[in-house]
């Protein structure tokens, strides 16, 4: 029996339009500076006019310059992956419902009630390049005979089962091994020899209090799963997606004992912050010696869009199309974000000569209520609960795909230096 904490990892504890915060300030912005072989943009950017000079927490300095070495006359253009907006898409999904069948009924949302299906047909378009469709031949090419593991919240299974819907169009995979609890999947790719799995991070459990479990959880910073351990330094990649397990109210342990807490007010339990736990999950990475091959990329925080309520008290997002920057509200999952890039900044100076790089994902997807299952979908032990935290698939997860791509295809040295 899957446990409900699984698929509902901190609902309690998000912000909502109409609700009251966790009292988080907006902090600085960070900017990612990434250099991409992409193609300059001039039919869709040509579409869409520029009037909207106000800047807002989402707006950075201006990219780093890239060289893109095939075009002529080595034009050179500006171009930051993860600063844009969302276009519509007249080409549709590159899947659906209905074509992949690899869909998790938590997210397959038009079969279970969603009419409107508008949050299908956008796109994500860079400010000042064009980000290349998912190509499932070129992925499955660059990851021949290597695996791939999604490590962390539920999150990452989502993106898994968006690049198991991608990567199908292409090549059905082997369902390889799935746990009692769903929680570990493993499938093959054959004709690729290609493994792609998801697994959690570190050891957690729902906090009991008089013998029944509660929304906070226990988090033992030195029990990594061994599920995940003993995979680790057989991995080529590893997408690291840990921003919800952390923040929630979560005690933190170290030797059986508990060291400190994550948004917790108690005299006798030091508040040790977001950053905190999550430098100390990526530690683990940073000091594995038997991954020196291990390429690993972090995922930015994905926000949830509750309004008028959390999870249990009436919230709901049922909206049908994107905001743009004005209409996004900046709160702290902004400030979330920004831990996370603090603390993967300092374990990425330490890396000891193992890759890291960053899959900024925020920004985009702060810009997407209308891409959550909302109560369009289905789980047999958590019937009629919002979801405003996953998203549905087909739809605008699709994108940290979009972006891996990119990044493997420009990053992972191996596969670069093989194609000059």
């Amino acid at each position: 029996m899957m446990q409900s904490a699984a698929i509902f990892e901190n609902l309690p504890y998000y912000t909502n339009r109409n609700g009251k915060g966790n009292g988080m300030q907006i902090g600085n912005n960070f900017m990612f500076k990434q250099h991409y072989p992409l193609v300059k943009n001039i039919t869709l950017s040509a579409l869409y006019s520029e009037n909207d000079t106000d800047q807002s927490p989402l707006k950075s300095n201006p990219a780093t310059i890239i060289n893109l070495e095939k075009e002529s006359n080595d034009e050179k253009i500006k171009c930051d992956l993860f600063e844009g907006k969302w276009i519509p898409d007249l080409n549709g999904p590159m899947y659906t419902n209905w074509s992949c069948s690899l869909i998790p009924d938590s997210r397959n949302c038009p079969k279970f009630g969603r009419e409107n299906v508008d949050y299908m047909n956008w796109r994500w378009m860079p400010n000042e390049c064009e980000l290349p469709r998912f190509d499932a031949k070129t992925f499955l090419s660059i990851v021949r005979g290597r695996k791939l593991a999604f490590i962390g919240d539920s999150l990452a299974r989502n993106q898994m089962d968006s690049l198991l819907c991608l990567l199908s169009q292409d090549e059905t995979p082997e369902d390889v091994y799935t746990d009692d609890l769903d929680r570990y999947r493993t499938f093959y790719f054959p004709s690729h020899d290609f493994t792609l799995m998801t697994t959690h991070l570190t050891f957690s459990a729902a906090k009991k209090v008089n013998g029944s479990k509660t929304a906070m959880f226990d988090i033992h910073l030195d029990r990594i799963d061994d599920n995940w351990a003993q995979k680790l330094p057989t991995l080529d990649y590893a997408i690291i997606s840990i921003g919800q397990w952390f923040n929630r109210k979560n005690y933190l342990y170290e030797g059986g004992k508990v060291i400190g807490c994550i948004y917790c007010d108690e005299p006798d339990v030091p508040n040790l912050g977001f950053p905190f736990a999550v430098g100390k999950a990526l530690e683990y990475i940073s000091d594995c010696k038997e991954c020196k091959a291990l390429f690993t990329l972090a995922r930015t925080f994905s926000p949830a869009h509750f309004e008028y309520g959390t999870w249990n008290e009436g919230g709901k997002c049922n909206r049908t199309s994107p905001y743009t920057e004005k209409q996004v509200e900046y709160d702290f999952q902004l400030e979330v974000r920004k831990s996370q890039v603090k603390a993967f900044e300092k374990i990425k100076k330490r890396r000891g000569g193992k890759r890291f790089e960053i899959l900024d994902v925020t920004r985009a997807m702060l810009m997407r209520p209308d891409g959550h299952p909302d109560i369009n979908w289905y789980h047999q032990y958590l019937q009629g609960h919002t979801d405003c935290i996953h998203w549905c698939l087909p739809g605008p997860v699709d994108l940290w795909n979009e972006l891996l791509l990119a990044v493997l295809q420009s990053k992972d040295c191996n596969v670069w230096d093989s194609l000059q």
